[in-house]
C-alpha cells in the first residue's frame, strides 16, 4: 500500500499528513496561507477524503471569500461530505453569479421543497435549465411539488420529460404510480404497478418492495407474497424478503413506504444515483445519494448506497459509519451489519469481524449467510483451516443446496487443498461442478489441481481448456491452460499459453515462475532465469522463495522431466 507521504512531493504541503498506511486515518493539519489550503484540498480529494478536502477549501475561503471558483469547488465537497446545510449558502453565490443551471440552483429547488414551498418550487423547476443530472431531477421535483399541492395531473405530465431522456422511461413508469398512489388514485396505482412488475423491471427488489406495499395496503396480499417470492432467491436479499413474507403471513399492513413529496424525490434522487454508480460517475452518484439522505435521513437503501460508494473510493471508516447508521428496525439492517463487518476487516479490525460474525450467526443459528462471509473472510486471510469450519457450518445449514449454491462448495473445496484435505477438497468441486457444470472458477481450480498432482491430465487439460473458452481474459485461467500443457511436456503450447497470460497478469509471481520452467524446457535459459528472477520480485509466498533461488542457481537440469498420468 502506497504510503500518502510518498505523493507529497512539495515543500508547501510539507507536514500537512504524517505517514500513514492502510487503512488508518491521517494527521491532519491545516496549512496557514490560503494557497497551501487550496493545494491541501485538492490532494485530499485526490484521496476521496471529501471532510478533510471541503475543511481546508474553508480555511481557502476565509481568506478569498470572493474566489468563484474555491466558493464552486468547496460547494461541491460540501455536498460530497454530506453537509448539505452548509453548501446551502455557497450555492446562492453561485446562483447570484451563474444563474439557477446546475447543482447549486437544483439544491437551492431542493430545499425550497423540503420546506414545504411548492409553488415556489413549481414556478422555479418550470424556468429551471434541463442539461445533465437535472434533465431528470428537475421534472422529478417538479412533478412531486404538483402532487403535494394536489394536482396529479399535471404532476404526470411533469414526468414525461423524464421518459424523453433515453433510458429512463422505467423510473418515469415508478414514479408514475407512486404519484397516483400517494395521491389516493387507487385504480390508476394498481393498474401501474401491475404494468410495472409484469415487464423487465420486476427483476429489481425495490420495484417490488414498493408495488408489494401497494398490494398489501389495497387487499392484494396474495399477489404481494407472489412478488416477494419471486425475489426470493436474488443475491443478499433473502433476509429481506423473508420478512416481507412473514408480515404477509401475519396480516399485519405496513404504512406507505412513499408518504410525502419528500419520500418521492429522495426515491427518485436514490434511482438516479444507483444509475449513475459506475467508475466514472462515482462521485456525482455521490451527490445525488447524499441529497436523497437530506430529504430521507433514514432511508435505508440511500443509507447502504453511500456507503458502497464509500467503501469504493478507499475510505471504509465512513462506509462502516454509514452501515452501522441504519436503523436495526429496517429490513435492511441486516445487510447493513454483514457489510459492517466486512468493513471492519478492511479496516484491519478482523478480530472485531470474526466475532461480530460469529454472533450474527448464534442469533439466526439456521441462516448460512454469516459463516458464508466468515469462511471467505478467513480464507482471505490464509487462514483455511478456520475458514473449513466457517462453511462446514453454512453447508449443515443448507439441507437442500441449490444451483446458485455451488460457490459455497466451491470455496471450501479451495480451503480444504490449501490444508491438504485432497479427497474432501476433490469431493466438493465435483459437488460445484454438479451443481454449475460450466463454472470456469471450478473447472479451472479442479483441473490445475489435477495437474499439479499429475492425475487424470487429460481430463484436466479439456476442463481447462472450457474454462479458457469461457474466459479467454482471466489470467489465472489462462495460466493454467499453459501449465498444463507444460506437465503435459509440450513446451511449445506451454510457451503460447504462459506468455499470454503474462500479459494479462505481468506481476503475478506464480505465472512468472511457470513461464520461467517452460521457457528453460525450451531451451532458452536466459529468458528462463529472467522470468524467475521476476517472480522474485514480485512478492511470491515463502515457501516459494527457496524453490526459486534454487532455480536461478541451477536451473531445472538438462533433461525435461517426464509427467505420466491421466
Amino acid at each position: 500500500m502506497r504510503t500518502l507521504c510518498s505523493l507529497m512531493a512539495t515543500s508547501l504541503l510539507a507536514g500537512l499528513m504524517a505517514c500513514t498506511t492502510g487503512h488508518q486515518e491521517p494527521v491532519v493539519t491545516a496549512p496557514k496561507s490560503a494557497l497551501g489550503s487550496y493545494l491541501a484540498a485538492r490532494h485530499a480529494q485526490v484521496q476521496h477524503d471529501y471532510g478533510d478536502a471541503a475543511r481546508f477549501l474553508d480555511n481557502a475561503l476565509a481568506g478569498d471569500s470572493g474566489n468563484y471558483d474555491l466558493v464552486r469547488r468547496a460547494f461541491l465537497l460540501r455536498l460530497s461530505e454530506g453537509r448539505i446545510g452548509d453548501a446551502v449558502p455557497l450555492a446562492q453565490k453561485i446562483v447570484d453569479i451563474d444563474g439557477r443551471s446546475g447543482l447549486a440552483g437544483f439544491l437551492l429547488l431542493e430545499q425550497d421543497l423540503k420546506a414545504g414551498k411548492y409553488d415556489q418550487v413549481v414556478t422555479q423547476a418550470m424556468a429551471m435549465p434541463r442539461e445533465g443530472g437535472q434533465r431528470f431531477s428537475v421534472p422529478l421535483v417538479l412533478a412531486w411539488a404538483e402532487a403535494a399541492r394536489g394536482h396529479p395531473a399535471p404532476a404526470l405530465q411533469a414526468l414525461d420529460g423524464i421518459g424523453g431522456v433515453n433510458g429512463l422511461q422505467p423510473l418515469r413508469d415508478l414514479h408514475a404510480a407512486l404519484i397516483d398512489d400517494y395521491s389516493d388514485r387507487v385504480d390508476d396505482a394498481s393498474a401501474a404497478y401491475d404494468k410495472l412488475v409484469s415487464g423487465t423491471q420486476a427483476s429489481t427488489w425495490r420495484v417490488i418492495e414498493l408495488a408489494g406495499n401497494f398490494y398489501e395496503r389495497h387487499g392484494r396480499a396474495a399477489d404481494a407474497r407472489k412478488l416477494y417470492e419471486r425475489s426470493a432467491q436474488q443475491a443478499g436479499l433473502g433476509d429481506v424478503t423473508e420478512l416481507a413474507i412473514a408480515r404477509v403471513d401475519k396480516g399485519v399492513v405496513p404504512p406507505k413506504l412513499i408518504a410525502s413529496p419528500d419520500d418521492g424525490v429522495a426515491e427518485g434522487l436514490f434511482d438516479l444515483a444507483g444509475l449513475l454508480n459506475q467508475t466514472d460517475t462515482a462521485e456525482i452518484a455521490l451527490v445525488y445519494a447524499r441529497l436523497a439522505l437530506d430529504l430521507a435521513p433514514h432511508f435505508a437503501l440511500a443509507q447502504l448506497l453511500v456507503g458502497e460508494i464509500r467503501d469504493g473510493e478507499g475510505r471504509q471508516a465512513d462506509a462502516l459509519a454509514l452501515y452501522r447508521a441504519v436503523d436495526p428496525a429496517s429490513p435492511f439492517s441486516w445487510m447493513a451489519r454483514l457489510r459492517a463487518a466486512l468493513e471492519l476487516d478492511a479496516l484491519s479490525r478482523t478480530d472485531e469481524a470474526v466475532s461480530a460474525l460469529k454472533a450474527m450467526a448464534a442469533e439466526r443459528p439456521q441462516t448460512a449467510e454469516p459463516l458464508v462471509e466468515l469462511g471467505d473472510l478467513l480464507r482471505g486471510h490464509k487462514r483455511f483451516a478456520e475458514a473449513v469450519t466457517a462453511y462446514d457450518g453454512a453447508l449443515a445449514r443448507t439441507p437442500t443446496p441449490k444451483a446458485g449454491d455451488w460457490r459455497l462448495f466451491y470455496s471450501r473445496g479451495v480451503a480444504l487443498e490449501r490444508v491438504n484435505q485432497w479427497p474432501r477438497a476433490e469431493a466438493d468441486l465435483k459437488r460445484a461442478l454438479e451443481l454449475q457444470p460450466e463454472q470456469p472458477l471450478v473447472l479451472n481450480y479442479l483441473g490445475y489441481s489435477w495437474i499439479d498432482k499429475g492425475e487424470n491430465l487429460q481430463d484436466a487439460l479439456g476442463m481447462i481448456q472450457r474454462a479458457v473458452r469461457l474466459r479467454p481474459n482471466d489470467g489465472y485461467i489462462v495460466d493454467s491452460l499453459g501449465w498444463a500443457y507444460f506437465r503435459l511436456g509440450d513446451y511449445d503450447k506451454a510457451t503460447v499459453f504462459l506468455e499470454r497470460a503474462i500479459e494479462l497478469l505481468p506481476e503475478d509471481p506464480t505465472i512468472n515462475d511457470h513461464l520461467g520452467d517452460a521457457y528453460w524446457r525450451s531451451g532458452r535459459l536466459a529468458e528462463a532465469r529472467y522470468q524467475w528472477h521476476r517472480a522474485l520480485q514480485f512478492e511470491p509466498e515463502a515457501d516459494e522463495v527457496q524453490g526459486l533461488e534454487g532455480k536461478l542457481n541451477h536451473g531445472l537440469g538438462a533433461v525435461p522431466a517426464a509427467v505420466k498420468g491421466g
